[in-house]
């Protein structure tokens, strides 16, 4: 196989995704209008529901400008050798293969999300004011941005100066130490996640004594959940759409609510989504996807080591000096379709969780308010309740509202 041959299967690949991505797309955004099943018509008012499908209708119109710019940027800077141009700047910098790695994505990761930062002012400042969803400021929008590169600096920074060190060492065997160090990293993350990370992006407060504190306590002891850390997230800072999650293990196993779910929810329907998050933990699915996640990064890893070391990889995408970065980029390209297999895999087992949860919350809880507290949730985010099978099959890593409550009716 010749480098010219290669490139062309990378960009087949893009072009065939993307393809694929707008009818999916196309197909899910004829049914915004269909009526609604007579399950879940008190979800939405008639002037309610016309909103809801202006909001997808307009997100189905900005995400067609968003892809196809991107789609058309990244096959442009193929075919004018784009990555050989940075490569070469980084090169007059350095001779050493770390600090030209952390240069050429340095410039690529900047550059990217310069270009696209008006798109997202563009969703969060007009589209999401426009439903009435956004409440983020200019100020925060800006300090968001430079916590995420600082962020990006030093945490993958950090990680992709450690791999490139260990290739440098034990050559084709460094996918073992970057195995090890990218699952230390994730249980790391997992751990101390709340505590570390999101204090620099929101507020979190623990939850105040009260009648709704003591209705979790007294759920956690009926099913022997030991939860003493509930804290609330300052989400409306940002938007009005609510979450709630679990994170951390041991000693630092807390669950967190969104400001915006306390106000949205009474407190039976809060307990009742508690109790599905609960479903999560008791059912070990948190431990499932970390341990899956680690091993799929795995699996990536010692396939990248199989090919690193052909020139072919920095060949296809038009920079004759072969090096790790510029290989682990057109990996990254010619790997996006088993990518899109483990990621429907995932998606698969992530729904099956999902009902696993809910029947969970069922058992030890009630199924009525988790079925009141999923319609609210939906129509305060304006969902689409009506989505294509084939859409939900490729996207979605939760059943859709329909099929949850005739789940949890059964």
């Amino acid at each position: 196989m010749t480098a010219t041959t290669l490139f062309y299967i990378i960009i087949a690949i893009i072009i065939i995704n993307f393809i694929v991505d707008k009818i999916l797309n196309a197909l899910n955004a004829r049914h915004y209008k269909d009526a609604l099943p007579k399950e879940l018509i008190d979800v939405y008012d008639e002037s309610e529901y016309k909103k809801s499908q202006d909001y997808k209708a307009t997100n189905y119109k900005f995400e067609i400008i968003t892809s196809t710019f991107s789609v058309i940027l990244t096959l442009g800077f193929l075919f004018v050798d784009g990555f050989e141009f940075v490569d070469t700047i980084a090169r007059s910098y350095s001779q050493n293969p770390i600090i030209i790695a952390l240069i050429f994505f340095g410039i690529i990761m900047l550059c990217s999300d310069i270009l696209t930062t008006p798109f997202s002012y563009y969703s969060t400042f007009v589209i999401e004011e426009r439903f009435g969803f956004n409440k983020t400021t200019k100020k925060t929008f800006i300090l968001d941005k430079l916590k995420g590169w600082i962020m990006m600096i030093i945490l993958g920074g950090g990680i992709l100066a450690l791999i490139i060190w260990f290739y440098q060492i034990s050559g084709s065997q460094f996918w073992l130490y970057a195995w090890a160090l990218v699952a230390v990293v994730s249980i790391f993350m997992n751990m101390f996640y709340s505590r570390l990370i999101v204090p620099l992006f929101n507020k979190q407060i623990p939850l105040e004594t009260g009648s709704l504190r003591e209705k979790i306590s007294e759920y956690a002891k009926t099913v022997g959940f030991k939860l003493d850390k509930i804290f609330v997230l300052n989400g409306s800072k940002r938007s009005t759409k609510a979450n709630a999650y679990f994170s951390g293990f041991g000693r630092e196993k807390r669950v967190t609510l969104y400001d915006t779910l306390i106000n949205d929810l009474d407190e039976e329907e809060i307990v009742a989504v508690l109790a599905h998050e609960v479903g999560h933990y008791k059912k070990k699915h948190i431990i499932f996807n970390l341990v899956t996640s680690i091993f799929l990064t795995g699996l990536t890893l010692y396939i990248l080591s199989l090919f690193i070391n052909n020139p072919l990889l920095s060949n296809a995408i038009g920079v004759e000096i072969p090096s790790f970065h510029i290989g682990l980029i057109a990996f990254g390209l010619l790997y996006s379709p088993i990518s899109e297999i483990t990621g429907l895999i995932m998606n698969y087992f992530s729904r099956v969780f999902e009902y696993q949860a809910d029947n969970y919350a069922k058992k030890t809880y009630k199924a009525e308010p988790l079925i009141t507290s999923l319609k609210k949730l939906s129509k305060n985010s304006l969902s689409n309740l009506t989505p294509h099978k084939a859409y939900v099959f490729m996207h979605y890593s939760h059943p859709t509202l329909l099929e949850r409550i005739m789940n949890l009716k059964k």
